[in-house]
């Protein structure tokens, strides 16, 4: 199978098969993929590259890269099953030649030279707490680059303050609204050759809460 000939049905298939094995939540299948396609609707422009933080069962990142059959990504995990699982999803859906996964932790995989500063979006479904997510995210993106994150339903507040953003290198492009549960945060300025701390420590020892 091409990548262009991978149909919603195909993608609909293979993300039912990934909520079978428990990596994606309970329900419907259709509704999920929708909340994924709104990602693409974030960012300024098309994507070149892309990479999908905690990729999970694929989404965002499998939806992504069905639609946007020109761009490269990869979608990164933590966990050996679920990488498989991506990894089989991509033969499956005519994707392997442009999207790649890889098993590692974020925290890790950011200060891989293959990876870090090499991204123009990053993509993030339920990885983490804000402060966690940035500072993990903040090392792939390239100067410009985006960052992409779904939010809670319920208004919670600003949950993405400047000043510890700037610290990451990053600024609030275009905040979650009614109309719309998603944040865009853009990188503007440098990241620290020490961001993200270990493995751990931005969880654990958030910039801020």
């Amino acid at each position: 199978m091409s990548p262009a000939l991978a149909s919603a049905d195909d993608l609909e298939r293979v993300l039912t098969e990934a909520r079978s094995l428990g990596f994606l939540g309970p329900g419907p299948v259709p509704p999920q993929i929708d909340h994924a396609r709104g990602f693409a609707s974030m960012p300024t422009r098309t994507p070149e590259s892309f990479l999908d933080l905690g990729s999970g069962g694929g989404l965002p990142g499998l939806v992504l890269a069905v639609t946007w059959p020109d761009a490269t990504g990869v979608l990164l995990d933590a966990m050996r099953r679920r990488v498989d699982f991506l990894e089989q999803a991509c033969g499956s859906l005519g994707l392997a030649g442009r999207i790649s996964v890889v098993c590692e932790r974020a925290e890790v995989a950011a200060h891989d030279a293959a990876l870090r500063e090499r991204f123009d979006l990053v993509t993030a479904r339920s990885f983490g707490r804000p402060a966690a997510t940035a500072e993990c995210a903040a090392g792939f993106l390239r100067p410009g680059g985006e960052l992409v994150v779904s939010e809670p339903p319920e208004d919670v507040g600003d949950r993405w303050p400047a000043e510890p953003l700037a610290g990451l290198g990053l600024e609030v492009h275009r905040a979650a609204s009614a109309g719309t549960r998603f944040v865009l945060l853009r990188r503007s300025g440098p990241v620290g050759t020490g961001i993200p701390r270990r493995t751990g420590v931005p969880e654990k020892r958030p910039r801020w809460r």
